[in-house]
């Protein structure tokens, strides 16, 4: 089993990918249960707080991309990387590079919905974000579809990376895991 800090990520990368897995998870579910609502105060309300959350989560994407581009990934344990036939290093990589596009699609898509639908994004009640395009209502009809399309893309992908996690700790028992949990001895 691999032991060397070398094999572990960084403090830093860990706290950021487990924060944005919560702030994800609880987005997506969040999201889907707030559009079967009423149309209320309430509902309008859940709105706001799910573009904050996602305007949160680009933001925490973006941190991680910076610390993930000025500080290389530990490299897969040889034994580790011998032992995985090649589709799944290659599934590996593919679904890592997806979650990376989609981190930041999601939400910017969704944020090109809100502005053509013609209701700003006020960060937390205080900071009027820019429309990043004007209003149309023809326009965000025609975005609408992409922003769920693109988050069940992502809760599928997050789902796969989940299962992928679990096979390779109760299945492989390769200690894969151990690199990304916190509070591992390093």
């Amino acid at each position: 089993m691999p032991s060397s800090s070398a094999q572990r990520y960084t403090l830093p990368a860990i706290a950021l990918h487990w924060l944005l897995a919560a702030g994800l998870i609880g987005l997506l579910v969040f999201g889907w249960y707030m559009v079967d609502l009423p149309f209320s105060p309430t509902k309008l309300k859940y709105y706001n707080w799910h573009k904050w959350a996602g305007v949160s989560i680009l933001l925490l994407s973006v941190l991680r991309l910076l610390w993930r581009m000025t500080h290389r990934a530990p490299a897969l344990p040889r034994a580790m990387a011998a032992a995985m036939p090649r589709w799944q290093q290659l599934a590996h990589h593919g679904v890592h590079h997806l979650l990376y596009a989609l981190f930041f699609a999601v939400p910017l898509i969704g944020w090109a919905y809100s502005s053509a639908a013609g209701f700003p994004i006020v960060w937390f009640g205080v900071w009027q974000l820019p429309d990043l395009v004007a209003a149309n209502p023809a326009l965000a009809e025609a975005i609408k579809p992409w922003h769920m399309i693109s988050a069940y893309t992502l809760a599928a992908l997050i789902a796969l990376h989940i299962a992928a996690a679990l096979k390779h700790q109760l299945i492989d028992r390769d200690g894969l895991l151990r690199r990304m949990l916190p509070g591992q001895a390093r």
